[in-house]
């Protein structure tokens, strides 16, 4: 797969952020990262808001409590689930075009080949347990036209990393997936994917610390025209960036929107609204050990990639969110794949969701309509 980079007019780069990364020793570098935010965030509430945004769930999938919040928890049930949503924003692009952003289609069948999840499915269907951890709400194939939309319509997708996605399965590909008889065809057949560019290479070397996370040729075949690869934090349009947010990933970015409630955050840099506020949270075990270690963020610990970068990452997203308006103690971060609140993993339940989120009118544009 050769790699291609976007035109110039796509997105455009956040230059408070510049050089924040290179910062030492690492405790100036959190303060730079924080002051960056604060930064960007007064210009970016200037710009404009998005024209409309709406989250879905799709699937929920079992989880290691000890890796939701990095062991802090104290919990009975070794197993959570969390829920993954998908969110459909409408915005301004920079070239004055209606824009069409899909945030984290995930397609349950791609998530099943990783490796931790092909062993993990195994061993539940062994035990006939499956039912207790997964359940499915919707197909991303089928959103877009409850929402009077045609998959057609989406220019872009994005995800906050590509943990458990077989992208070949949303983007299409020139390769036959191992087990069926013909390539696939692609979800959203108009689609660019925005991907970091360091996130694209770990699929030419995977690290032993990544492999279980990762779908095994989950990029290959997918043609390098579907491709929007970018560096550092951009700007898709009005009211909407991708900030760059490594850690978890080299390559992890998380979605930045601008709403008539204020900034909204995307991340799995977290699992709940107590990831990003500990000091709030009734989980057990979790403001405790938080208080006792002196941080102000409780990390999504599955891989621990770069656990400084990813401490920073959540930093910066808190940093850039608003008061949520239900509550003003919870700042406005929704976990792209959130700790379900179910009573059979009490008490590893969120203390506070924000639930969905519902702004503005989707519009049909103007290619569809007649």
């Amino acid at each position: 797969m050769t790699r291609t980079d976007p035109p110039t007019t796509a997105v455009r780069p956040i230059p408070e952020f510049d050089g924040v990364h290179d910062v030492w020793p690492r405790g100036a570098r959190l303060e730079a990262v924080r002051d960056a935010a604060l930064r960007y965030r007064e210009r970016f509430l200037t710009q404009g808001q998005v024209r409309a945004i709406k989250s879905v769930d799709i699937a929920a999938a079992p989880y290691p409590a000890r890796f939701a919040f990095q062991g802090y928890s104290v919990n009975a049930n070794p197993m959570i689930s969390i829920i993954n949503r998908m969110f459909v924003i409408q915005f301004d692009g920079f070239d004055g075009e209606l824009k069409t952003l899909v945030w984290e289609p995930t397609v349950a069948a791609g998530s099943a080949e990783a490796p931790f999840y092909a062993k993990l499915q195994k061993l539940s269907r062994k035990l006939r347990a499956e039912s207790l951890f997964v359940k499915y709400y919707n197909d991303p194939e089928q959103v877009l036209p409850r929402l009077g939309l045609r998959n057609e319509d989406v220019d872009y997708l994005s995800f906050d990393h590509l943990h458990v996605q077989d992208v070949r399965m949303i983007m299409g590909s020139t390769a036959v997936i191992e087990g069926e008889t013909r390539p696939r065809d692609a979800l959203f057949p108009n689609a660019r994917l925005l991907v970091h560019r360091k996130e694209l290479g770990t699929f030419e070397s995977m690290h032993p610390m990544q492999w279980a996370w990762y779908v095994d040729g989950g990029m290959d075949g997918v043609p390098a025209e579907r491709l929007e690869v970018f560096d550092g934090d951009v700007e898709l349009g009005v009211g909407v960036s991708l900030l760059w947010t490594p850690g978890h990933t080299d390559g992890n970015h998380s979605l930045c929107v601008n709403t008539p409630d204020g900034v909204w955050v995307s991340s799995e840099n977290g699992m709940a609204p107590d990831s990003w506020q500990p000091e709030h949270s009734r989980i057990p075990g979790v403001r405790q050990q938080a208080r006792f270690y002196g941080r102000e963020v409780v990390l999504n610990g599955n891989t621990l990639e770069d656990s400084l970068d990813q401490y920073d990452s959540m930093v910066k997203e808190k940093t850039m969110a608003s008061p949520s308006k239900r509550d003003p103690r919870w700042l406005q971060v929704i976990p792209s794949s959130e700790c379900a609140n179910w009573k059979r993993q009490w008490p590893v339940v969120p203390t506070f969701s924000h639930g969905e989120l519902d702004y503005g009118t989707i519009t049909i544009p103007p290619r569809t309509r007649g």
